[in-house]
């Protein structure tokens, strides 16, 4: 059976990628940051040997690499927003977006490479807005303009071991952290959904099919790529 560590797993698109990987047979290793009981709801529906652990990342990364001794597959999700124009960013709002959504990606990978078979697969969760002009909050894209480069450069560096990675970047989905401004709001909602050519509104599930193939032995000749998972949004 393979394993899979996927960050943030406790709920969203984290949840959603870690319930798919199970469904594919995978023995899925659920990470949280602080919500216990989510995540041991994410690893009773998922079965299969699932089990949740607690890290603050980047800075609890060892604790998250404790109970692990093989990895096949590695799904860098966890990360945090930051929608703020310029002139509004703190440098310590600056400095912990990217602790959260560029160091912490790089040293999981650090820690999981002599644990990860070869052959094995690296997903790393990136956003639409490195596509997509996003002025509300420039520090946030710059970020996952970081993670997207991190993923061609190791792309090629792990290519020698069989180890793909690849980068799923979604656009606006239906999760918790967007409920009250999305959800509770048809405006906006309808907004959203007008963004997409396919013209509604992504949901995790979406994102999580996505992050299946490209963890699968079919996407093995895939790898270095940027997969636009936003539903076609401002095309």
């Amino acid at each position: 059976m393979k394993t899979a560590l996927v960050t943030g797993a406790s709920r969203g698109i984290g949840r959603a990628i870690a319930l798919r990987l199970a469904r594919d047979g995978v023995r899925v290793v659920v990470h949280y940051a602080r919500d216990a009981e989510a995540a041991e709801e994410v690893v009773s529906l998922a079965g299969g040997g699932a089990f949740a652990v607690r890290a603050t990342l980047p800075d609890e990364i060892d604790a998250l690499f404790e109970p692990l001794t093989e990895l096949d597959i590695v799904v860098n999700n966890a990360g945090i927003g930051l929608s703020k124009p310029i002139p509004e960013v703190t440098a310590e709002e600056f400095d912990e977006v990217f602790a959260v959504n560029v160091r912490a990606p790089f040293f999981v990978v650090q820690k999981a490479l002599p644990l990860l078979r070869d052959g094995g697969r690296i997903v790393n969760i990136s956003s639409g807005v490195t596509r997509i002009p996003f002025p509300e909050g420039i520090a946030y894209a710059m970020t996952k303009g970081a993670l997207d480069t991190f993923t061609l450069s190791l792309a090629a560096a792990l290519g020698p071991r069989g180890i793909t990675v690849n980068t799923v970047a979604p656009g606006v989905v239906d999760t918790d952290i967007n409920a009250a401004w999305l959800r509770d709001d048809p405006a906006a909602r309808s907004a959203v959904a007008g963004w997409s050519v396919l013209g509604r509104v992504g949901e995790p599930s979406d994102i999580a099919d996505v992050v299946s193939f490209v963890a699968s032995d079919d996407a093995r000749w895939v790898t270095g790529a940027w997969l636009d998972a936003t539903g076609g949004s401002h095309r």
